[in-house]
């Protein structure tokens, strides 16, 4: 699976930043356009090509037409408009990938051509884009995509796949569409006589398929699984280990899917894996990023939130709060894992002092490496969707149960935030590069270095405005890291920041990001694809557009500008590649099964001193409320900015 020779592997480029190389094989015989029209598999489909459905699809892209959200009404931003832009760009990326790569894995909008990762395909652009067509009301392209769900797709195919992106993309794309198509159905209304259980019907086959991984002596999941014969495999690299990322991505949906079918071996299997990486023990709730499965023990001490290690956390806080805030025990663990962040790995660049949340190779009693992978960039919007459960920041910190901590999470989301968005900004293009190192000062800072309250802020708006600013001088932007994937992760969370803040800078960002993309990666009537170099103009290109474009990064821009009522973050919970679920009730059938190990008596005496200093500075400070210090606090404060400076 990981070895990279492979010509039938899944790309793994949502959690590994490495590229896929091509293949050179001959196709079947619909790669060729030449002989498309004449052999189309049904009516329908040769119907939809000569152009008889509404939508229009395969009309004239929108390269060239003035950008309709460009303009204001009233000297206000027409973000109707500006949402609407996002649509036409998802209808002509669509419309490319049906035009030259209909029914493949990968498209290559440069080579206008396509590839299969396994025999017949795995639906892998096409289910992963399923909600954002619904969402979009794109139907047409919708009834397109429904046709060959139903005619073409099985995942009965004798190979080995990824068992992360199998359940995140295709398990998920399957239940979000099942999801949207039953309690909206005026999502993109599609009339046919498929059966109104379609998606669940894939989905249940898939999920049974994916429970073979899940065989090894410990229960953590295999990283592969050959869905025909229901076997998982041992990775061919990492000396045989997990991601451990992976083996905890996998909760939303099999959670979802016991709900939906009232099957507790799903919820049972997928929860187990968590206990499993919870027994280790780790310090401070920082894992490493390997696990090997038959052991059900870390391989390595690699600490970092990016590639391996990201969507652990993620889906901590989510699995508390898809489950409608019934187990506490993953916030717990969130907690946990946020105030480790902040101890380990939270340091400053200089000379801007932007937030940076860097890695730990060694482990984190070594070395730092101030590195972040675009992939972190998740992190600010989960933070804030941990901190204020989904809820406005208005209604969530007028609970009692607001206090300090949560105040001073938000103020890292937003640092964060910055920093990601420092990433677009510092480059030629406008978009980041797949990684950003930072310079750091002589002598390093950590969280604890500064008060409490009083942490580091990185450059203002004006200051990003400046295109020789001194705040440039915080990247080391290396060559080997120039690449830009289409990634969603910064868009994500721009749009959870803009949901929950209702800070207009966010969409403003978000705008100046999308009209990057739409400039430097548009390729004519083949669509959108990704770059090799960000600080190259004329642009480069890779000659790939990754699902998660479609899935993710577009849908991400159409929710930021659209209206807030659409999907909103207190009843739905979107998984790590964007397909949203909604929150649901633990009921009769499922239940937490099971509970943390007792910690070791250090441990507890650390979490018991950092949590009484939490309630204290709770109970003492009010939310928002800029007390005046004493005089000891505010020598402390000069103190440290002297420091700082």
């Amino acid at each position: 699976m990981f070895d990279r020779d492979r010509k039938n592997s899944l790309p793994m480029y949502k959690d590994k930043p490495y590229a896929y190389p091509g293949s050179h094989r001959r196709g079947p015989w619909f790669r060729r356009k030449s002989t498309l029209a004449g052999l189309a598999l049904s009516v329908f489909a040769l119907l939809y090509w000569l152009g008889f459905f509404s939508s229009g699809s395969v009309s004239t892209p929108s390269r060239g037409r003035k950008p309709s959200g460009s303009s204001a009404k009233g000297g206000k931003v027409d973000w109707t408009a500006r949402a609407e832009d996002v649509r036409e760009v998802m209808r002509d990326s669509w419309a490319g990938y049906e035009k030259y790569a209909w029914g493949y894995d990968e498209y290559h909008p440069i080579s206008k051509n396509g590839r299969q990762m396994v025999n017949n395909g795995m639906g892998w652009i096409i289910v992963d884009a399923l909600d954002t067509l619904m969402i979009m009301n794109l139907t047409s392209e919708l009834a397109h995509a429904r046709e060959w769900v139903s005619t073409t797709l099985s995942y009965d195919v004798n190979h080995d796949v990824n068992v992360f992106e199998t359940t995140i993309r295709m398990l998920g794309g399957l239940l979000s569409a099942h999801y949207l198509s039953t309690e909206f159905p005026n999502m993109a209304p599609v009339r046919d006589k498929l059966s109104d259980d379609l998606y669940l019907e894939k989905a249940t086959d898939l999920a049974d398929r994916l429970m073979g991984a899940y065989n090894s002596t410990s229960g953590v999941p295999y990283a592969s699984i050959n869905l025909h014969e229901k076997r998982g495999l041992v990775s061919h690299d990492d000396g045989g280990a997990s991601s451990t990322a992976e083996a905890t991505t996998l909760q939303l949906e099999m959670k979802y899917m016991a709900k939906l079918t009232g099957e507790t071996v799903y919820w049972e299997t997928a929860e187990h894996v968590m206990k499993v990486v919870d027994d280790n023990e780790a310090k401070d709730g920082l894992v490493p990023i390997f696990i090997y499965a038959d052991q059900g023990t870390f391989r390595g001490q690699n600490i970092r939130l990016g590639s391996r290690g990201d969507s652990y956390y993620e889906y901590l806080i989510k699995q508390y709060l898809q489950t409608s805030l019934q187990e506490p025990i993953y916030l717990e663990m969130w907690d946990e894992a946020l105030e480790g962040v902040q101890k380990h790995l939270i340091t400053y660049s200089h000379p801007s002092q932007f937030t940076v949340l860097a890695e730990r190779p060694e482990g984190i009693d070594n070395g730092l490496s101030p590195k972040m992978d675009h992939l972190v960039c998740f992190m600010p919007g989960t933070i804030a969707l941990g901190a204020t459960k989904g809820l406005p920041l208005f209604s969530a910190s007028t609970k009692g149960t607001w206090t300090r901590k949560h105040d001073r999470e938000m103020e890292l989301a937003k640092e964060l935030m910055k920093t990601c968005w420092g990433m677009y900004k510092a480059t030629s293009t406008g978009l980041a590069p797949e990684i950003a190192h930072f310079h750091l000062p002589t002598k390093q800072l950590m969280m604890s270095d500064f008060p409490i309250d009083d942490q580091p802020k990185g450059p203002g708006e004006k200051e990003f405005q400046d295109p020789d600013g001194e705040w440039r001088k915080d990247f080391l932007l290396k060559p080997a890291d120039l690449h830009n994937l289409q990634r969603p992760e910064t868009v994500e969370s721009l749009f959870y920041m803009w949901r929950i803040t209702k800070d207009p800078i966010y969409r403003e960002w978000g705008w100046e990001m999308f009209e990057a993309f739409r400039k430097y990666t548009s390729v004519g009537d083949a669509g959108y694809s990704s770059l090799n170099n960000v600080n190259q103009v004329p642009v480069t290109f890779r000659d790939n557009m990754e699902s998660f474009w479609l899935a993710e990064t577009l849908k991400y821009f159409y929710l930021l500008f659209g209206p807030e009522d659409v999907l909103p973050l207190d009843k739905v919970v979107f998984n790590t590649e964007a397909h949203p679920f909604p929150k649901f009730e633990l009921g009769k059938l499922f239940k937490t099964g099971w509970q943390r190990k007792p910690r070791r008596k250090a441990d507890v005496a650390s979490d018991d001193k950092a949590k009484k200093e939490s309630v204290e500075s709770a109970s003492t400070e009010k939310p928002h409320d800029e007390k005046k210090k004493g005089e000891e606090k505010e020598d402390e404060r000069k103190g440290k900015k002297e420091k700082r400076d």
